[in-house]
């Protein structure tokens, strides 16, 4: 992750403080953002939130209405966007750019409903950027300069890695690799599980088994340069015991890597009906 606390803009609004919202809340202040230029609009916070604020100085909520920030964070319900519209509108300055993670909304959506706005970015995080290791993909429209580009690539950073996309058109399948993806990831655990209690392991021990194996690959992964398929052939002993395994896993047709294709085609075709 590459971090640069001093393209951070020094004025935000954050509209929609749920779990991604306050999460990448967290993750801006912990990399240096200026709680004083922050302000959130959030019209049922959580206690949680209420308290953050609190401590840090944030503006929740102001009587008197923000306008023109740096930066508009859109972290609403996608089905509110409609009645949020004119409110919203309402906040953007000339120079605002606007970053939005909600789902199904394309950029044509968000500048169609929002007149004011211009520079603006689409992404799609995951889970795991609530603990500081998410995946976001990120497209920007033709608007967005390069200053504003590392100003969201820095916000965006600050809860994972952020790959840019050369086109918007790429967000619905990056929707179904990493935004879908850690809802795969805990099926296999669960899976493996319900393997290892099957083959005779007491079902709590299988659990507890299964992710620890998962969780532990996991940050081998992550910690390790080399591609996948070399971190599986380290673990394949010729003719023993995983190479028994990943025959099964690995047959062709009717494999994992079938079975992957099918559901991320899948995903990917439902988020764009979603966002048709």
């Amino acid at each position: 992750m590459s971090l640069h606390p001093e393209r951070l803009p020094s004025s935000l609004i954050l509209v929609g403080a749920g779990k991604m919202g306050g999460s990448m809340l967290e993750g801006w202040l912990d990399v240096g953002m200026n709680p004083s230029g922050v302000t959130v609009i959030d019209p049922r916070p959580s206690e949680e939130m209420t308290r953050l604020c609190a401590e840090k100085g944030i503006a929740l909520n102001p009587s008197d209405q923000p306008s023109g920030p740096d930066v508009l964070v859109l972290a609403v319900k996608p089905q509110m966007l409609e009645t949020a519209a004119p409110a919203l509108n309402g906040y953007l300055g000339p120079q605002t750019l606007i970053i939005s993670i909600l789902a199904g909304k394309t950029i044509g959506d968000l500048t169609g409903r929002l007149p004011a706005a211009s520079a603006v970015v689409r992404a799609m995080p995951n889970l795991p950027a609530s603990i500081g290791r998410g995946a976001t993909g990120a497209a920007a429209n033709a608007q967005v300069s390069e200053t504003q580009r590392l100003m969201a690539d820095a916000l965006l950073a600050s809860n994972g890695i952020v790959e840019w996309l050369p086109s918007e058109d790429l967000i619905d399948a990056v929707t179904a690799v990493s935004g879908s993806g850690p809802a795969y990831v805990f099926h296999l655990v669960e899976c493996l599980a319900e393997a290892g209690a099957a083959a005779g392991l007491p079902p709590d021990l299988a659990q507890r088994l299964a992710r620890a194996t998962v969780t532990g690959a996991g940050e081998l992964l992550f910690r390790s340069d080399l591609p996948p398929a070399t971190l599986r052939q380290n673990v394949t002993s010729p003719g023993g015991t995983t190479a028994a395994a990943l025959e099964i896993l690995m047959r062709d047709p009717d494999g994992l890597k079938d079975l992957m294709r099918e559901a991320v085609a899948a995903a990917k075709r439902r988020a764009g009906e979603l966002a048709g």
